[in-house]
């Protein structure tokens, strides 16, 4: 999710934006934002896709365990891939993102490299509706995918293609980065994603035709006592996975309307070592 749709369903703090992501800049078309007081460093285009805090829910709510392979469909600059090498280190086996746009395929690719990860994780250039081109069938433990969540042509659609696809169903519907999910993870494997809480029938009814069985649910809302309710929710998923869901706290992005970063969301941001006491 592009920064400016996470601003429309959820709001935005730039004060707070400013406290945790520090940007300088790279030449005049790219900045270079600084995550974890400077240890993870990540370069965004000015003009066109920009990552927002959503990327950094979802890499918090990734399950981790010792030697996973972890897929990112749609990774874009690379910035949840970044985030749970920053926080798994040498746990994660290693870990690839697929990006079909060539300017975000070649600026992941940069990320990866500029922050050291090579030996760990592989961009690959291609179209994830055509994924048997690009890794083996059930090659993955894990599936992470912050995806487009409305139709083409529905909504206010930006007229830059990069933030188009990322906010519309341009390159893909949800059944399609269903299918690759499905494709590329074992069996028992997970999925984790990001999607409106509003559509989450759909994404439930779209995951039961990939065998994908909800196990834990997560809703994301903009502030204690919000009217709106639930903007967003997290799902963890498993490839025919046994029966039964466990729903989570609610997650709350700021304390008030207009107000800080919660507790545990300015947590997701610290330093290794470092936490809030």
């Amino acid at each position: 999710m592009s920064t400016l749709l996470f601003s429309l369903i959820i709001g935005y703090n730039t004060n707070e934006v400013k406290k945790h992501l520090i940007v300088d800049k790279v030449n005049d078309g790219i900045d270079c934002n600084s995550l974890f007081d400077g240890d993870l460093i990540c370069e965004q285009y000015k003009s066109g896709y920009r990552f927002s805090i959503d990327a950094v829910l979802l890499a918090h709510f990734v399950t981790v365990k010792k030697d996973d392979r972890i897929l990112d469909l749609g990774t874009g600059s690379g910035i949840i891939l970044l985030i749970l090498l920053y926080r798994y280190d040498k746990i994660i086996r290693n870990c690839a993102g697929i990006e079909v746009q060539d300017r975000l395929f070649s600026l992941a690719k940069n990320n990866i490299l500029n922050n050291s990860y090579l030996e760990q994780c592989t961009i690959l250039h291609g179209d994830m509706r055509k994924i048997q081109d690009l890794c083996r069938a059930g090659s993955f433990d894990s599936i992470v995918c912050n995806p487009p969540f409305y139709p083409e042509h529905t909504g206010r659609m930006s007229t830059n293609r990069e933030e188009k696809t990322a906010r519309h169903q341009v390159t893909g519907e949800i059944d399609d980065f269903l299918a690759a999910a499905a494709y590329a993870v074992k069996n028992r494997g997970n999925i984790f994603f990001i999607y409106p809480a509003d559509l989450l029938g759909e994404f439930i009814l779209a995951a039961s035709r990939y065998k994908f069985e909800v196990k834990k649910l997560r809703f994301v809302y903009s502030y204690p006592g919000s009217q709106k309710g639930a903007q967003l929710v997290l799902v963890h998923c498993s490839k025919n996975g046994g029966k039964g869901v466990y729903i989570s706290e609610p997650l709350y992005v700021y304390t008030e309307k207009n107000g800080l970063y919660t507790r545990e969301v300015d947590e997701y941001y610290q330093k290794k070592g470092s936490l809030i006491t």
